[in-house]
């Protein structure tokens, strides 16, 4: 048998792909005599078989009995026919069997070899998906100077799936060359160039965004209506509001029919003036979208109210929702209900607050926890703790759920209103759903028991919340210094200021205050002194506790001079006297017979100064 003479350029492509021996050989599920490429169907690879045997797929000495497959001797070649198109249709059959794909690629590379070799437009969509479905991004890379140079690029929708993925496994330089060859590609770059920024702002890499954007200016490719969107919400994540502006009237003086993202970048620009409080100058845009024409979602309306709430506009912000309300327009953003509730508080309508419950209920929305601790601090606030006790079992009676950060406000609201044992089931309740790390809600409940003298139920707790994993706060640590330094139980304080200290648990004014207030009432002067050099050269100011405390510390140790510097200390700093403090320091310097710094005392603190004494 011999093989058929081809034509000039069918030789030199077969030249450059003579030496399929030394390429990946697919296994056989059926052994063919003069076949030794992948038994697909021949149909789909444009294989024809010849009589003709060939140095190169001849069948190695020692194999198997094989099959013949016989075929007219006119057919030129056995394999892939050695034209560009045969070969292209090879390829593309390659693709169509998971066994072989794999050695579709080595092909590609060795036909590139061919002067003549030009690929087809779907076999380079083929090797596109083909290297994305295994990530070879390298390779990818390669493939995409091969579009320029054969001038064949893939289908749109593949080109902006290549610029996709590589954005999303973070294979930046092989995205923006993709975007370098397809730039002058007008109908492959444009939606090439929206998956770039699509793909950025997935990521929060709103200036590589801008990058992008600044390319498509520079090449000439006009922005089409989802790319005006990408690049304005990444303006309106950096904070660049007038840009956010000056992009939406280049938008608008391109007069687009309206899509699906016309409303998206109507609700960038709402978002963006509105975070500006600029929200008159939003709402004037937003009339002018609804003439338009455009729908309007709930996310443009969630955007405008918050907007009015936050500067307290209560007029148009109601207005706005009725609006949406009638439209029938679902208004399920949390945080737009939560500005409607602090702007009535703000504003001094407290039972409006209810309003907003019910229309949640009627939305079949969740009260969340900040939206329920809102009300009952803002209760607490204008009212009192009472009010915020009694509203708070009108949200109960109402369906609402309480979280872990209503009950911290409640258990406290109950302790300022004396009433412990609600306090006490209520943290037991809190303790039974699950919030039993809660710092706060420890904190009440151990000065709770302090204020009661009952330290065993205060260290009792304590140890519960060191073995749940709570951490113990300052406040909770000032507390047990206060119940302890009142029982006079000085080891005690030490061991807890110690495990302040050891735990890096920054004391506070009210820990220094408690501190030496407990060794003053053992009459450990020297101690007091020495805790209150460190309060003050850790930057503590003298307020009127402390004030009453060294002035006591002081007098008691006769300590005139340090007596008279420390007031001296409390005049620059303006702190107050009270009418005990005042006497006490008085009573003090004439004691010692310090008549001229009695006097200057006296002169320094008149009467009309002194909180609670009479001028």
């Amino acid at each position: 048998m011999a093989m058929a003479i081809l034509s000039s350029p069918e030789n030199a492509l077969l030249a450059s792909i003579s030496c399929w021996g030394e390429l990946p050989q697919v296994p056989f599920t059926r052994s063919c005599k003069t076949l030794l490429f992948p038994p697909l169907p021949l149909s789909n690879l444009g294989v024809s078989c010849s009589n003709c045997p060939s140095p190169v797929l001849e069948e190695h000495s020692g194999a198997s009995p094989s099959t013949q497959f016989d075929s007219p001797a006119s057919d030129p070649l056995q394999g892939p026919t050695t034209d560009s198109e045969s070969f292209d249709r090879f390829l593309r059959g390659l693709f169509e069997a998971p066994e072989t794909e794999k050695f579709a690629y080595e092909y590609y590379a060795k036909a590139k070899e061919s002067p003549n070799f030009e690929p087809e437009k779907s076999t380079v969509d083929s090797l596109a998906r083909y290297l994305m479905k295994e990530k070879k991004w390298d390779l990818i890379a390669g493939l995409s100077c091969d579009f320029e140079v054969y001038n064949v690029f893939p289908d749109k929708v593949t080109c902006a799936r290549l610029v996709s993925n590589c954005i999303e496994a973070r294979k930046f330089r092989v995205a923006d060359g993709i975007l370098e060859v397809l730039g002058p590609n007008r109908e492959a770059g444009l939606l090439a160039f929206d998956a770039a920024m699509r793909g950025y702002n997935k990521l929060h890499m709103y200036s590589s965004t801008i990058v992008v954007h600044e390319r498509m200016r520079s090449i000439g490719v006009a922005l089409d209506p989802a790319c005006y969107y990408r690049i304005m919400e990444a303006h309106m994540k950096i904070g660049d509001v007038a840009k956010v502006v000056e992009l939406f009237r280049e938008f608008e003086s391109r007069q687009f029919a309206a899509t699906s993202f016309s409303t998206r970048i109507f609700s960038v620009v709402f978002q963006s003036l509105c975070k500006s409080r600029r929200a008159s100058e939003a709402l004037e845009y937003f009339r002018k979208m609804k003439i338009s024409g455009i729908a309007v979602d709930g996310k443009i309306y969630a955007s405008l109210i918050s907007s009015f709430a936050s500067i307290g506009e209560i007029k148009v912000a109601e207005q706005l929702f009725n609006e949406a309300s009638k439209e029938k327009i679902l208004l399920r953003d949390p945080d737009m209900f939560l500005k409607l509730v602090l702007m009535y508080i703000e504003e001094g309508f407290l039972e409006k607050t209810f309003q907003v419950i019910e229309a949640m209920k009627g939305m079949n929305l969740k009260v969340s926890d900040c939206i329920m601790c809102a009300i009952v601090n803002g209760f607490s606030k204008k009212r009192g703790s009472m009010a915020a006790v009694r509203v708070y079992e009108t949200l109960i009676s109402r369906g609402c759920e309480p979280g872990q950060v209503t009950y911290a406000s409640v258990i406290s609201a109950y302790c300022r209103v004396r009433l412990y044992s609600r306090a006490e089931a209520l943290f037991s309740e809190m303790e039974t759903k699950g919030y039993d790390k809660c710092v706060v809600a420890y904190s009440s409940m151990v000065a709770m028991y302090g204020k009661r003298g009952k330290i065993r139920e205060a260290m009792k707790l304590v140890a519960k919340m060191k073995a749940r994993g709570c951490k113990p706060n300052v406040w909770v640590y000032n507390t047990l210094l206060e119940i302890h330094g009142r029982a006079k139980n000085l080891r005690q304080v030490d061991k807890i200021w110690k495990e302040m200290k050891r735990k890096k648990v920054a004391p506070d004014k009210v820990s220094y205050t408690s501190l030496i207030a407990a060794y003053n009432r053992a009459r450990e002067f020297e101690t007091c002194i020495k805790f209150y050099e460190e309060f003050r050269a850790n930057g503590g100011s003298i307020d009127r506790a402390m004030g009453g405390i060294m002035v006591g510390v002081f007098s008691k140790s006769s300590r005139i001079e340090e007596l008279i510097r420390f007031l001296q200390d409390m005049k620059s700093e303006g702190t107050e006297l009270d009418g005990r403090l005042y006497g006490s320091a008085l009573n003090a310097l004439r004691d010692s017979g310090l008549l001229v710094q009695a006097r200057w005392f006296q002169e320094s603190f008149s009467m009309a100064q002194v909180k609670g004494v009479p001028s």
